[in-house]
């Protein structure tokens, strides 16, 4: 597969001067040795390196401009539920194939939420179209696979990704341990009757 993450630098990749807030800067994409890699570069070095032939790059697919924010400080860790954002970034991790149509599906939610915006697509050799997005607030560019998702199977894809979205990727089945009852023998709680669960609140109406 060719699905890619690549988190924007906090600095210029070439002068290694450190990005201020609000301040412009370049990114250049490209195909490195072993997968898509970025450049972020300020202006200074665009315009005495790059601003003539942007595509000299080895590799170059494409390149727009940004502008740089602080990154936030990181939120307290807890355990929740994927939103859509964090399921995205997970599949893309995990590069499985089954995840295209979900991936697709979860990448126009976020755009459509102006989380993320689509830079640029390209075709790839085999002739399927690569999607380039850029995250609006971190600068994290995501590639997306476009999977010419037909019609008829939009509905069983959504219901997919709610499912992912109420239970997560990867949802884990605790085993229950074995009690001992007053005859000394034991018994499974997984044999006791069932409670109620909790109402899950459904994520998928987003979209």
């Amino acid at each position: 597969m060719d699905w890619h993450f690549r988190s924007r630098s906090q600095q210029c990749n070439e002068c290694e001067t450190a990005f201020e807030d609000e301040q412009p800067y370049h990114t250049i994409l490209f195909r490195g040795m072993e997968s898509l890699e970025r450049r972020d570069i300020c202006p200074g070095c665009w315009d005495k390196n790059h601003k003539a032939e942007p595509g000299k790059t080895d590799g170059y697919i494409s390149h727009w401009q940004g502008v740089y924010e602080v990154p936030p400080p990181p939120p307290p860790e807890a355990i929740q539920k994927d939103n859509a954002e964090t399921l995205l970034k997970k599949m893309i991790e995990q590069n499985d194939p089954e995840h295209t149509e979900a991936c697709f599906i979860l990448a126009v939610m976020l755009e459509r939420k102006r989380v993320i915006k689509n830079k640029d697509q390209v075709r790839q050799e085999d002739g399927k179209r690569m999607l380039i997005y850029e995250h609006t607030k971190n600068g994290d560019v995501f590639t997306i696979l476009d999977p010419a998702l037909k019609l008829t199977n939009l509905g069983q894809v959504q219901a997919k990704v709610s499912n992912l979205l109420e239970h997560g990727l990867n949802p884990q089945t605790e085993t229950l341990p074995e009690e001992e009852s007053a005859d000394g023998s034991t018994e499974d709680k997984a044999d006791a009757p069932a409670q109620e669960p909790e109402a899950a609140t459904a994520t998928a109406n987003e979209h």
